[in-house]
C-alpha cells in the first residue's frame, strides 16, 4: 500500500485472461492488500473498474494456502468464478517466481471452497488450470425450444440438439444449446422475453453454445441484469458445461474427456479455454478448466468504504 495526498492507495493489476494476446480474452482487475476492505468497499471498487469481475487478494485463513480471495461483478459477489481464479493465480505465481521457468500450485480460498490452480511457465508460454470446487447439478428448464429461441432472437429450429438445463454449482447458469455457430452469432437477449426466460430459470446468466468451428464448442454468455451484456470468457460456466454434456449423454460413463472451447469471438474478444472432465460410473469425479493470462496494465486505486 502506498500513500498519496488523497490517502492510502492499493496496488491493482489488469490481466486479459484465457488468452496469451493483449486486448483479447476477458479483462480482470486484481486488487492486492485488500484485508482492510469491507464488502461494501469491494463492491464499490468493482463497480468503479466496471469489468465483468474484480478479484481482491487477502491473507489466507490457512497459512498452508496461498491467499484468500473475494470476487465481485459490478453488481454482486460471486462465490466462485473461473477467469478471476486463473488470472489471480497467474499473477501470484509470477510475483513469487520471478524470472525463469516454473511449475507451481497456487491454492486459493474462495467462498465456494478451496481451489488449487496449477501454473507453469515455459519460455514465453504461461498455462494455468484449476480444479472446480463444486460439482454441477443439472436441472431441467421446463420450456420448449420456441420459448427459449424467442428470448434470444432465434427460431425454434436453432435450438438443440441437446436439451437446455439450469446448471447449479456455485453461481447457476442456464445452458442453451444451438445447432450452429451461425445461430450462435445471431443470438442476443430480447428484452422482456429474455427476462421471463431468466425468471423461469432462476438465474440471469445464460450460456449459449454450439459445435465449434476450430474447437469442440463455441460459446457466448449473456448476463445483462448483472451489468454484463456479454462476457468474453466464463470459466465457471465452462466448468458447469460438464454437467450439461453429461445430462445430454455426450460424455463417456468412465474415463477422461478433454475439450477445447472458444468464447467471445462475436464481440471481438476471442478467448481460448480448455475443459477436462473425469467420469466414473456415469458420474463426474473431477472438472478442470485451463487457460493463460497476460498483464496489460497496473496502477494504484483509492480504497472505497
Amino acid at each position: 500500500m502506498s500513500e498519496t495526498a488523497g490517502g492510502l492507495m492499493l496496488p491493482f493489476f489488469v490481466y486479459d485472461v484465457f488468452t496469451d494476446r493483449p486486448y483479447t480474452g476477458n479483462p480482470l482487475a486484481v486488487v492486492e492488500d485488500a484485508a482492510a476492505l469491507g464488502t461494501g468497499g469491494m463492491q464499490a471498487m468493482a463497480k468503479e473498474f466496471n469489468l465483468s469481475e474484480t478479484i481482491f487478494v487477502l491473507p489466507p485463513d490457512d497459512p498452508a494456502h496461498t491467499a484468500k480471495v473475494r470476487i465481485f461483478t459490478p453488481s454482486f459477489e460471486m462465490p466462485f468464478a473461473g477467469h478471476p481464479t486463473i488470472g489471480c493465480a497467474v499473477h501470484l505465481a509470477l510475483a513469487a517466481a520471478g524470472d525463469g521457468d516454473f511449475d507451481t500450485v497456487i491454492v486459493l480460498e474462495e467462498q465456494a471452497g478451496i481451489v488449487p490452480v496449477t501454473v507453469a511457465r515455459t519460455g514465453d508460454t504461461i498455462a494455468a488450470e484449476f480444479t472446480a470446487p463444486v460439482s454441477p447439478d443439472p436441472r431441467p428448464l421446463g420450456l420448449g425450444p420456441g420459448e427459449i429461441a424467442s428470448a434470444l432472437g432465434l427460431q425454434a429450429g436453432d435450438i438443440g440438439p441437446h436439451t437446455a438445463h439450469v446448471i447449479h454449482g456455485g453461481h447457476p447458469f442456464l445452458h442453451v444449446p444451438v445447432v450452429s455457430t451461425d445461430a450462435l452469432s445471431r443470438a442476443w437477449p430480447r428484452g422482456a422475453e429474455f427476462d421471463r426466460l431468466c425468471d423461469t430459470a432462476g438465474t440471469g446468466s445464460v450460456y449459449v453454445y454450439a459445435p465449434g468451428r476450430d474447437c469442440d464448442w463455441d460459446a457466448r454468455m449473456f448476463a445483462p441484469a448483472s451489468g454484463i451484456a456479454e462476457d468474453p470468457a466464463t470459466g465457471s460456466a465452462t466448468s458447469l458445461l460438464a454437467g450439461q454434456l453429461l445430462a445430454n449423454g455426450t460424455l463417456p460413463t468412465d474415463g477422461r474427456t478433454d475439450l477445447a472451447l472458444c468464447q467471445g469471438r462475436d464481440m471481438g474478444r476471442e478467448s481460448r479455454l480448455s475443459l477436462s472432465v473425469d467420469t466414473a460410473g456415469g458420474a463426474i469425479t473431477a472438472i478442470r478448466v485451463g487457460g493463460s493470462a497476460v498483464r496489460v496494465s497496473e496502477g494504484r486505486i483509492l480504497p472505497a468504504g
